[in-house]
């Protein structure tokens, strides 16, 4: 019996490959997903797409041959974005599987795994289960048939669903810089914002999962470095940074200043309250004070969540929300199943710029209130025990507000606030802080890493 169990994470299937999995695990993998959907809903078919990985094929291949060994059909969708899956399982009805690492290094690979419709599968609603069968992949039930294998290109049909729902015909020339930085977005966004008035400059569309040119990592800023200097010197209007999978969008403006996801967040549920199809809007609890600020503001009901996808997609559906956004630069939206995509976000980003004649940097300034660390990791021996030091430091302060619902979030009076997080799979904190002005966010950024990293300061 296998044990699955650094393989499988809190939302999706991540590792080194051959070294953590292989076509072996993935067969099981495909078995277990296959019983599973079957056992839960009677779903008789499951969708697959992969991306630009070398290893990507192989892997989804295995990943059918378990899935028709357990009487499953498979229909393969190939090469696409993560989104690309989520429309293909929206529009098909049916259970998913994404092969993607997506930014992860080039020896990474994966799995994201979804019910018909979409609806997300997590460790809390799934994923467990079919870890644990696929460990055994062992079966009592015997298959009537085997499943058979069809293959159905959804492409245009996907972008042909964005189209639909933001219309691009209409805005003024826009100058658009793309850096796909080898991910899928090289395959998706000429098809997307194919015939448009865009001049659209791209940068890295070649699919090469060996990531030649950055990282496909927008997080990290040294990987918008070569979009930035583009966009300056094509005199462009925007530029847009999508990650190896290309469900993420991250935004630069006009001078080549990145725009904060929260910002962007804050602009897209403006453009979808004024739809006036519903008013809930997810933001989750290190986006920005400005994001529920400018959602009230418009008539909407802010709700704030956990950070990550199964969360989001989970209050979404429980709220009937029309649109959700993540400081990581995730965007969720109820016309797409309540997945996340880039494409969709950079779509309102480009109908909001080129509807009005201000340039980008205008635009998004009612929209960025307070001053914001990002996102800043330290290394620790005791994620839990640095917590519990940063906790009695604020705890009993006049006005100081303390809650839990994901890490430690502490609020001020005087509205500067910080959330101090550990990661899932690092011996990692992490911390978000945001103030009124840059002198507070240093300020408060600095006194709170002295407490977390005092250990290292021991040594």
């Amino acid at each position: 019996m296998r044990d699955l169990s650094a393989l499988v994470k809190a939302y999706d299937v991540r590792g080194v490959v051959p070294d953590q999995w292989d076509e072996d695990v993935a067969r099981a993998l495909g078995a277990a997903f296959a019983e599973f959907v079957l056992a839960e809903s009677g779903a008789t078919a499951v969708v697959t797409a992969h991306d630009m990985r070398e290893s990507s094929v192989p892997l989804s291949r295995a990943f059918a041959e378990g899935v028709i060994a357990r009487g499953v059909d498979v229909v393969e969708a190939g090469l696409g974005s993560t989104d690309l899956l989520y429309f293909a399982a929206g529009s098909l009805d049916l259970p998913g599987a994404m092969f993607t690492a997506s930014h992860n290094p080039a020896q990474y690979n994966g799995i994201k795994l979804c019910r018909a419709g979409a609806a997300p599968i997590g460790q809390d609603s799934g994923l467990v289960t079919i870890r644990e069968w696929a460990e055994r992949d062992s079966y009592e039930r015997v298959p009537e048939r085997l499943g058979e294998v069809s293959v159905r290109d959804v492409l245009h049909e996907y972008a042909a669903h964005l189209r639909s729902l933001v219309d691009l015909s209409a805005i003024r020339p826009l100058t658009v810089v793309v850096d796909a930085g080898n991910g899928m977005g090289g395959h998706t966004v000429p098809v997307v914002l194919a015939d448009l008035p865009l001049e659209v400059v791209p940068l890295y569309f070649e699919l090469d999962g060996s990531f030649p040119n950055h990282e496909a990592n927008p997080l990290d800023p040294a990987n918008l470095v070569d979009l930035q200097r583009a966009v300056v010197e094509h005199g462009a209007d925007i530029g847009l940074a999508f990650d190896g999978d290309a469900d993420r969008v991250f935004v630069v403006d006009e001078r080549g200043e990145p725009v904060s996801p929260s910002a962007i967040t804050a602009l897209v549920a403006v453009r979808e309250l004024a739809k006036g199809r519903g008013t809930t809007i997810i933001h989750n609890l290190i986006t920005s004070r400005a994001v529920p600020e400018i959602v009230r503001e418009h008539g909407g009901q802010p709700v704030r969540t956990r950070v990550g996808h199964s969360f989001i997609k989970a209050e979404m559906a429980r709220t009937d929300a029309v649109f959700g956004g993540e400081h990581s630069a995730h965007y969720y939206f109820r016309d797409f199943w309540r997945a996340d995509t880039g494409m969709l976000a950079a779509m309102h980003v480009l109908a909001a710029l080129g509807e009005q004649g201000r340039p980008l940097s205008g635009l998004t300034a009612a929209y960025a209130r307070y001053a914001a660390s990002g996102e800043i990791n330290s290394t620790v021996a005791d994620a839990a025990e640095r917590m519990a030091a940063v906790r009695e430091l604020y705890e009993g302060e006049d006005g100081v507000a303390v809650d839990e619902l994901d890490g430690l979030t502490v609020e001020l009076p005087d509205g500067a606030w910080f959330n101090l997080r550990a990661s899932n799979t690092e011996p990692l904190l992490r911390l978000n802080v945001e103030a009124p002005d840059e002198a507070r966010m240093t300020e408060l950024r600095d006194r709170v890493l002295r407490t977390v990293r005092a250990e290292e300061e021991q040594e």
